[in-house]
């Protein structure tokens, strides 16, 4: 059964393709990985499939009584509310029902006993509805999802004013989780995950019955849980049957065949056009080459895909800095209360360190603390001599600058076209440059920030989070930077296979955290 047909999708922004005549379906069960690269559009589709944005042409046609769930960056919080208030209206409607119920029993006491059977009666089916949708167990599933994803460990009684970014995206989808919709659409949700967020939400992904879309640039998660795979391309969309892998291997050959067809094509053209330019002048002869060139007027021209600009990171190296890069003694961490007990932690100059941890426990917190950006509650830190230092931030506000003026802003003596050549280094095409930077994607943004730390002389380079958002080809360019920087390295990563051959050391913030983990 199709619970979504998409048919003959086109749109852009200015001159700019997006989607060129995409068709699509969802049937009942699929489990679907949207893949791309970073700007191909993924987000796009998503928006006009949920009706956020109109399509230039197409159709969108959902099966009746659908409901959807969609976790995008642009999902809010009401203020005043706590996590497990945020949680709850999860079950809004069911909520309602009950108190339809007690509003019928309150209203039993008078009325007549024909009015009471009929009031008894209409009570009974909402408590056979509560029941069977196990109404009176919700607290107990809400502790469960929120255990799962890690918010019990802020409290369900917090504010969620008073979260982070991340914080909220996880309430956000906990709650989008607990409504069970029957289609389920998520954009980049593991992004704020850590690796036991990463796993639970992976074995109930596994196990989920109803259909989901899932947009995630992190491969070993997506292969664990999809069936099925649409690409988007130079504004194409392409289904494939099976996981990331199957798709990977369908997609090169399919990749290779063309390009045959393509050269045997380009001969044939050729040999076409050198005959009829032998043979159209000559009587004898002219027939033969008006013949050829009807052939070759009808001929379907292949056309090969456009190479996709791949991006290239390098961190340039300062210099040598004293032999300690960081020292912090009995320093402790936190804003209103302390987050880990005393610490005590020499980096030394050249050591690449991954710092892991549940999220909660002060990951960002403390990379900040050790630069000096956020003052500790008690302890000191102090940076070694001669340290130049570039921070990637996890979360950080997009402006109406257009990326060629965020770089500009930075480094006001580089030319037009040097700041250019190196966004465009970065993977980034002039439609790009020329973007605001709130208007870019994730991956798009997060490339503009890695620029401007390529462009700075540093020893000591800290990112919290950096392969957010970048797709493959830019993790796997992110990761050969890394391995060949000279300096030094403190980098947080929910992504194990990502830094695990870049690093020599691991910290582990659950041992220094005065939370119970």
């Amino acid at each position: 059964m199709s619970i979504l047909n998409v048919k003959n999708v086109t749109h852009g922004f200015g001159a700019r393709r997006i989607l060129e005549d995409a068709s699509f379906r969802l049937l009942k069960g699929e489990h679907i990985g949207l893949v791309g690269a970073n700007g191909e559009g993924k987000s796009t589709f998503l928006n006009i499939i949920t009706g956020e944005l109109m399509p230039d042409e197409g159709n969108i046609i959902w099966c009746k009584g659908v409901t959807i769930g969609y976790l995008d960056q642009s999902s809010t919080l009401t203020k005043g509310k706590t996590i497990r208030d945020a949680l709850r209206e999860a079950f809004a409607d069911m909520f309602q029902k009950e108190q339809e119920m007690q509003k019928l029993y309150d209203s039993i006491a008078d009325c007549t006993d024909e009015e009471m059977e009929k009031l008894m009666e209409e009570a009974g089916e909402i408590q056979d509805l509560l029941d069977s949708c196990d109404f009176y167990n919700l607290d107990t599933k809400i502790e469960e999802y929120a255990n799962g994803l890690g918010l019990r460990d802020l409290g369900l009684d917090r504010d969620v004013s008073e979260l982070s970014g991340g914080q909220r995206t996880k309430v956000l989808l906990a709650k989008l989780l607990l409504k069970n919709p029957m289609i389920l659409i998520l954009d980049e949700p593991t992004n704020y995950l850590d690796e036991n967020h990463i796993v639970w939400l992976k074995d109930l992904l596994q196990k989920y019955e109803n259909s989901f879309i899932l947009v995630s640039h992190d491969v070993t998660f997506m292969n664990s849980v999809i069936n099925v795979v649409y690409h988007v391309e130079d504004a194409i969309l392409t289904r494939y049957k099976g996981d990331y892998d199957n798709f990977l291997a369908m997609y090169e050959l399919k990749k290779r065949q063309l390009e045959q067809a393509y050269e045997k094509q380009q001969k044939e053209i050729s040999h076409l056009e050198d005959f009829i330019s032998r043979n159209k002048a000559r009587i004898a002869t002219t027939n033969m080459a008006k013949s050829r060139q009807k052939k070759l007027d009808k001929m379907d021209i292949i056309e090969l895909s456009r190479e996709k600009i791949k991006p290239t990171f390098a961190f340039t190296s300062a210099r040598t800095p004293a032999k300690i890069v960081i020292e912090a003694n009995d320093l402790v961490i936190g804003y209103d209360e302390p987050l880990t007990a005393p610490l005590n932690l020499q980096l030394e100059r050249g050591k690449k360190v991954a710092l892991k941890g549940v999220n909660g426990l002060g990951k960002s917190t403390l990379l900040k603390t050790l630069l000096g950006i956020q003052p500790p509650l008690s302890g000191t830190q102090e940076l070694g001599q001669f340290v130049e230092t570039g921070y990637f931030e996890q979360e950080h506000a997009n402006g109406s600058n257009t990326a060629l003026a965020e770089i500009w802003e930075e480094y006001p003596s580089m030319t037009n076209a040097e700041v250019r050549g190196a966004l465009a280094k970065c993977g980034l095409t002039t439609d790009h440059i020329e973007s605001q930077m709130k208007v870019l994607s994730g991956g798009e943004n997060a490339k503009v920030r890695l620029c401007k730390l390529m462009l700075k002389d540093m020893n000591l380079l800290v990112l919290d989070e950096p392969t957010n958002h970048l797709d493959v080809d830019a993790k796997n360019a992110l990761k050969t930077a890394l391995i060949e920087f000279k300096g030094t390295l403190l980098l947080v990563s929910h992504e194990p296979e990502f830094y695990a051959d870049i690093v020599s050391e691991i910290w582990n913030i659950e041992s220094w955290t005065t939370k119970i983990v």
